[in-house]
């Protein structure tokens, strides 16, 4: 479904759309690709948190809550451009109607 709306804002190609054309494969072979791409990079971002080298503990927190936000606006559907969506849901629930820890 995010390739059809890519596709119909013509601004750029998307990475679906280059992957597809370099190395000649279908819409769905790309997806999973792009979806194992991204478990390894989770499991590299674990693997810094989880053993720090060359880097302090404070920039690498930064990092892994900067890569939570973008999986949470890109998960399941790109929040980030379709704001009225989940991403107002996210955004309410933490900052008007937040929950006591």
């Amino acid at each position: 479904m995010r390739l059809q709306f890519e596709q119909q804002r013509k601004h750029i190609p998307s990475a679906v759309e280059c992957y597809m054309k370099e190395y000649g494969v279908t819409e769905g072979q790309v997806c999973q690709e792009l979806n194992k791409q991204v478990e390894d990079a989770w499991k590299d971002i674990n693997q810094a948190c989880l053993m720090p080298r060359g880097c302090s503990v404070n920039v690498l927190t930064r990092l892994l809550n900067l890569c939570r936000v973008i999986d949470v606006y890109y998960e399941d559907e790109d929040c980030f451009t379709h704001a009225p969506t989940k991403l107002m849901d996210y955004v309410a629930s933490v900052l008007v109607n937040p929950f006591e820890i």
